[in-house]
């Protein structure tokens, strides 16, 4: 038994460094994009203890080696550090934090629903024109010292020095020495000279290399809305009123007026003194849609991928400072740093474009609706055609529906009829891409004054180039796919990983001369518009010809100015865009995308033809759609002619639900890949069987399905499995593919990813 001393000396007094390892210390957890998966803790030096906060870019050392690192600060938490030692914090990246508290618990969101990590999610939400703070310069700006006035009187001044420190004082910023000399007149001798006098003060500040002003827009009255528009619109109104969130799918017609609406609801809450953002899908969408608005509401931030990484930075930064009420853009807008959130518009919310396709692969669809959910605002999510887990979300009542059936004025649908390719071509009366009955059609237009777009959505010249003698196609020696021929270039361009080489003018593996050229893309429509049009003024819209900044907005002023008679391209010329002088829609082949292997392919294919349909008929002239198919019975093309929605879905759901896709089910995909076919099978066989384990585990119903050869089998090289999990409870999904994937152990040559409600299955 210790003695009364002995135990005061083994219960009192503990050794210095027991005292050390039971102190409180402020630690904090630092997620990474590059590097360790999982967050690690660091210790927070004393003289950063006040400065640091949650949010805060962090520069760490890591490993043996100590090399620094830079990671993101998760949480911070003061706690007794124990026997292991915890490495400290080097430094802060900058003094104030870019991500405030409600963008954190987005990531973290975006982290846990898309099984990646935080700190991926976080460089998402945080755009690296931010990180990388660029436009801006460090530079030395100068103050005037606070005895500036007392301490001049009683030292001898010349007038320089005297202009140049009054200057300064009445300044409503501080300047550098290059731009107070400047504005006094003088050299750099005088600003020297009152640095060393100590009456000026000298700070290093990060300064914008280059000032840009806002543009303006005319400004334009409300126009006027029909019962339906009113009616929807007081819907949103109320959910505003009431300071609740609510999803409102906003169904309307192609022409209906719903940005008329969305207009009308952010303009309740900039009355508010709140903020809204509106999600647009595609970038040709973005110069119309920022135009009304910056004709409602003056300053309207822009953001979206054509931006410079300088201009990304400047609006970042005047949203955050909150300066302007309404933010405009694609995808990655969704996470605008607006501090006064007041509602979130999702427009066309069935738009592909909506799903980021690298990691962390988000839907800007589901992240707006977490963050509205997140911050008790409304979400209003519009379209003509709803993705189907939208309209079922309706059904459900998770979801509030309004209709907008008519369309402004009452002006009728366009009639849309199909232009039977199996006839034409039976009867050998299409000799090229345009069918009799479409080029009577357009010359009919063309003849009224009216305009015509034209909807092929395939690039290129050709879409395969084979040999006619041994039948061989040119392929992609990295991604096994049929090369597409550009006949600007002369190439023949894989579309995927863009290996090219030059056109072929006989036949690698037999010599032959005779290479045939089939299939239809965009290049090839334009010279047949162009020899049978001679004289019309034509203009191509697709990824090859609008790829300089601004492109876009050129093109459709000309179109919409009536110096372009004809507009002919991909699905970038089919949503969205208003032209009252269209007349007739030509599509080309509505077949291209209906039957991939993909279990959304009738449905992307009737959201294309009713929305691409829905370009014409807007003018007091009316307008109509001829379809040319070589599938005029399909369910999808029929009820697209008819412009009927309901009829699509009712046929649609019950095969959805029957074969467990979404939206009765969720689904998770798993790619595989790399350079050695059978390892990259096996690997995928390991990572199944890791998944049905995980699932029987939870006593899941959940299944997997594959490994199989994705549809594109090679792609840049790489040989391609996947894996489909599909389950009704979506949570229990991601935890077994977490935990399945875990720690997961793989040749160094094969690489995997995972995607959370895939929209890409090939």
């Amino acid at each position: 038994m210790k003695s009364p001393k002995q135990q005061q000396l083994f219960e009192s007094d503990p050794a210095p460094w027991e005292a050390d390892d039971a102190a409180q210390r402020l630690v904090a957890t630092v997620a990474f994009a590059s590097g360790p998966p999982k967050p690690l803790d660091y210790l927070v030096p004393d003289e950063l203890c006040a400065e640091i906060k949650v949010g805060h870019r962090v520069h760490v050392p890591l490993g043996r080696g100590n090399r620094t690192l830079l990671g993101y600060c998760t949480a911070l938490e003061t706690r007794q550090v124990g026997a292991r030692p915890l490495k400290e914090i080097a430094s802060l990246v900058e003094q104030t934090s870019l991500l405030s508290p409600a963008l954190m618990r987005l990531a973290e969101w975006i982290s846990e629903r898309y099984l990646c990590s935080l700190g991926q999610a976080l460089e998402s939400v945080l755009p690296a024109a931010v990180r990388d703070r660029a436009g801006t310069r460090l530079a030395t700006v100068l103050f005037v010292a606070v005895d500036a006035s007392e301490r001049a009187a009683e030292l001898k001044l010349s007038d320089k020095q005297q202009q140049a420190l009054a200057y300064l004082a009445k300044s409503p910023k501080p300047l550098t020495a290059a731009q107070l000399a400047a504005a006094v007149g003088c050299t750099a001798g005088p600003i020297t000279a009152l640095r060393r006098k100590g009456l000026l003060r000298a700070e290093t500040q990060r300064l914008r290399s280059v000032e840009r002003a806002e543009e303006q827009a005319p400004r334009e009255p409300n126009l006027v809305l029909n019962a339906d528009q009113q009616a929807a619109l007081d819907t949103i109104l109320e959910a505003i009123n009431a300071g609740r969130h609510e999803t409102i799918l906003l169904h309307g017609i192609t022409g209906s007026g719903k940005t008329e609406v969305y207009i009308r609801a952010v303009q309740e809450i900039v009355a508010f003194g709140r903020q809204a953002i509106v999600l647009v899908p595609e970038i040709s969408l973005t110069p119309q849609t920022r135009q009304r608005f910056r004709a409602r509401f003056g300053q309207v931030a822009v953001l979206h991928s054509h931006l410079s990484d300088a201009e990304r930075h400047w609006h970042w930064e005047r949203i955050a400072r909150d300066e302007v009420s309404v933010v405009v853009g694609a995808r990655s807008a969704v996470f605008a740093p607006v501090p006064r959130l007041g509602l979130i518009v999702v427009d066309e919310e069935h738009e592909s474009s909506f799903k980021q396709d690298t990691a962390p692969r988000y839907h800007a669809r589901d992240v707006a609706l977490e963050r509205a959910r997140a911050e008790g605002v409304p979400l209003v999510l519009g379209s003509a055609t709803p993705a189907l887990e939208s309209w079922r979300r309706a059904q459900q009542g998770v979801y509030r529906r309004v209709e907008l059936p008519r369309r402004v004025l009452d002006r009728p649908l366009p009639e849309v009829r199909t232009v039977d390719l199996r006839s034409e071509m039976a009867g050998g009366l299409s000799h090229g891409a345009l069918s009799r009955q479409l080029c009577r059609a357009m010359d009919e237009a063309l003849k009224h004054g009216g305009q015509v777009i034209l909807l092929l959505n395939r690039r290129g010249f050709s879409t395969h180039i084979q040999c006619s003698a041994c039948g061989v196609v040119l392929r992609c020696p990295h991604c096994e796919i049929a090369l597409t021929h550009h006949r600007q270039k002369e190439i023949a361009l894989c579309h995927y990983c863009d290996y090219e080489v030059p056109t072929p003018t006989a036949c690698a593996a037999c010599g032959f001369s005779g290479i045939r050229y089939s299939g239809l893309g965009t290049q090839r429509l334009e010279a047949e518009v162009r020899a049978r049009f001679p004289g019309v003024a034509a203009l191509r819209m697709d990824t090859d010809t609008m790829q300089a900044p601004g492109s876009h907005e050129r093109a459709l002023d000309s179109f919409r100015a009536g110096d372009i008679r004809i507009l002919l391209g991909t699905q970038m010329i089919a949503k969205g865009l208003d032209f009252p002088n269209v007349t007739l829609v030509g599509v080309v082949n509505a077949d291209t995308a209906l039957h991939l292997p993909d279990f959304r392919a009738a449905e992307r294919t009737f959201q294309l033809l009713v929305q691409v349909a829905g370009r014409t008929g807007r003018g007091e002239r009316g307008g109509r759609v001829l379809v040319q198919t070589f599938s005029p019975d399909h369910a999808a093309i029929k009820a697209a002619v008819r412009h009927d929605y309901n009829t699509f879905a009712e046929q649609e759901l019950p095969l959805r639900e029957y074969l467990s896709y979404p939206p009765f089910a969720d689904m998770i995909r798993i790619v595989v890949r790399g350079p050695v076919e059978k390892v990259v099978c096996e690997s995928a066989a390991h990572i199944a069987t890791k998944l049905n384990e995980s699932l029987a585990r939870r006593e899941s119903k959940a299944r997997v399905l594959g490994p199989a050869p994705a549809p594109f089998a090679k792609l840049r090289g790489r040989h391609r499995y996947q894996l489909q999990v599909q389950g009704s409870d979506g949570p229990i999904l991601r935890e077994a593919v977490r935990e399945a994937t875990a720690d997961l152990a793989l040749p160094d040559d094969v690489q995997w990813m995972v995607d959370v409600d895939p929209l890409d299955m090939l």
